[in-house]
């Protein structure tokens, strides 16, 4: 997530916002992988059922282009569009200056987001 957050730095997890208000395109969220102690912290960039497509490294939502100003350098990745299921988010870090197969990012189940993190 650099520029953004940085490795070995303490952040905390808003686990309340999501009781009352639903995720939001840009937010900064913890993501429970497997176990209690495995977390990746990711930016939603696509909700339920949007369509989301990367081509030369601009992420596309519903065909149009993401305007994206926390991502200071990408590569030119493709990634063909898919359909975010009805409780899915679509999920990527802010660091796209690095391969794209070395990044995780992609669809997440809603259950999967324990809150956004706190600025």
């Amino acid at each position: 997530m650099e520029p953004t957050y940085h490795d070995s730095t303490l952040n905390l997890v808003n686990r309340i916002v999501y009781r009352i208000r639903a995720p939001r395109r840009g937010d900064v969220v913890a993501i429970r992988l497997a176990g209690p102690n495995v977390l990746y912290v990711k930016r939603i960039i696509a909700l339920p059922t949007e369509r989301v497509s990367i081509i030369e490294g601009i992420v596309e939502v519903n065909g149009a282009p993401l305007i994206e100003p926390y991502v200071h350098s990408r590569q030119r990745w493709n990634y063909p569009e898919v359909t975010v299921g009805p409780r899915e988010y679509f999920v990527m870090g802010d660091n796209r200056g690095m391969k794209m197969g070395d990044h995780d990012f992609g669809r997440v189940d809603a259950s999967r987001v324990l809150g956004g993190l706190v600025f």
